[in-house]
């Protein structure tokens, strides 16, 4: 996925996250939002994000480039690389990696799926949040704060 250069470097991983839903959405058209960021919790990127895979290759790449941004050829803040792995600090923690997501006596969420899911949720709406402040409703397609 190729990152717009406007957006903040905090709102990348909101966009990657809301991005992999709404695909998950589009493919089970069945399907309500709780459930598409459900089923992204059992995928491989979902494993990524959640044991700051997206973030530490995103900052190797930053690195590579002496931390200038490759499309605005500008050099990211020291202050936005920490802010950026605080975030990444915060994703580890609230999408903790458990063995089994699932009550399998009755399908529900336990306990600690549920905070990841909130985030996930919150994650979503932040993005869309940025998408309707800056004026660009085509990139909205799950349409959780309506």
């Amino acid at each position: 996925m190729k990152l717009n250069s406007k957006k903040p470097y905090v709102i990348y991983v909101a966009e990657i996250i809301y991005s992999y839903v709404s695909i998950i959405k589009q493919n089970n058209p069945s399907i309500d939002t709780k459930e598409a960021i459900n089923k992204f919790i059992r995928t491989d990127e979902y494993n990524k994000l959640s044991n700051g895979t997206i973030h530490n290759e995103w900052f190797e790449e930053l690195k590579k480039n002496n931390y200038f941004d490759k499309d605005t050829k500008n050099k990211i803040p020291e202050e936005t690389i920490k802010l950026l792995e605080i975030q990444r600090d915060a994703t580890i923690k609230q999408l903790i990696k458990i063995p089994e997501l699932y009550d399998t006596k009755n399908n529900t969420l336990i306990e600690v799926s549920k905070v990841a899911y909130q985030f996930l949720w919150r994650m979503c709406e932040s993005y869309e949040l940025w998408c309707k402040e800056t004026k660009q409703p085509e990139l909205l397609s799950l349409n959780i704060i309506d």
